[in-house]
């Protein structure tokens, strides 16, 4: 079974010195994980900070970074970001959430799923 997964950052990671990141690995993620990033008090303040935690958990390596922290995931691009938290959801396989919805004109009840990323 495959548990690390090569990605490439579709813009990439600045730092400092104006050098550009792109190429990194993501592990799946545990599930003391996702309990351990629901207990950070910066997750406890925003819930939405709940992405940068985990992907700061579960991002093992960016090349000639030497570490990833939260930090360095609130400086990526938002097409990095979008791309990471995508990336996250296929390799852990979590079904996307949906509603439902009822078709006005004929009434007929359907799921939609439901897309964060304002992608298709």
């Amino acid at each position: 079974m495959e548990t690390v997964y090569d990605f490439t950052l579709p813009k990439g990671y600045m730092d400092a010195g104006g050098e550009l990141h792109r190429n990194g690995k993501m592990r799946l993620a545990t599930a003391g994980d996702e309990i351990s990033a629901t207990r950070d008090p910066r997750v406890l303040s925003n819930p939405s900070y709940l992405t940068v935690v985990i992907l700061s958990r579960v991002i093992t390596e960016l090349e000639g970074v030497e570490a990833i922290s939260a930090t360095l995931i609130e400086k990526l691009f938002t097409a990095d970001l979008a791309y990471l938290q995508d990336m996250y959801q296929k390799i852990n396989d979590i079904e996307p959430p949906t509603m439902t919805a009822v078709c006005p004109d004929c009434g007929k009840t359907f799921e939609v799923p439901l897309n964060f990323t304002g992608e298709g």
